[in-house]
């Protein structure tokens, strides 16, 4: 482009010594300006990491905690749901295993610690009194 510039000043007869320090000029204000695209196009990214963060991860660990919280207070007579969905309530605690009993039988069964999906407030009974298999 600066070229052209030159040829029309030329073709134009202009006097160049007042030109050259305009080319000069554009010259210096074009690098300052690519200089300032540079950054702000270095600086796009980390702004999208930055917001990545705050949107997704930040989120994620806030639930992360509670849920551990959750299963760190797991206490024998909690009525919970595990994530398989069976609804129980726990018989012991020890360690990583948690003793749940189910349904009208009293059937204990057992399971990590980690399999515990929620407590449930209220207390869930089995409705059911008719075998299904009938």
């Amino acid at each position: 482009m600066l070229m052209n510039l030159a040829n029309v000043i030329l073709a134009a007869g202009i006097d160049t010594g007042s030109c050259a320090a305009t080319t000069a000029d554009a010259t210096a204000a074009g690098a300052q300006g690519g200089l300032l695209g540079g950054m702000s196009s270095m600086l796009l990214p980390l702004a999208m990491i930055i917001i990545l963060i705050v949107v997704m991860i930040v989120p994620q660990r806030r639930r992360d905690k509670k849920v551990k919280e959750m299963l760190n207070a797991l206490k024998p007579g909690d009525r919970v749901r595990t994530i398989g969905g069976i609804y129980g309530t726990i018989s012991s605690v020890k360690d990583d295993v948690v003793v749940l009993t189910v349904g009208p039988d009293k059937v204990k069964l057992v399971f990590a610690r980690g399999a515990i999906s929620q407590v449930e407030e209220t207390g869930v009974e089995n409705t059911m009194t008719e075998d299904v298999h009938e």
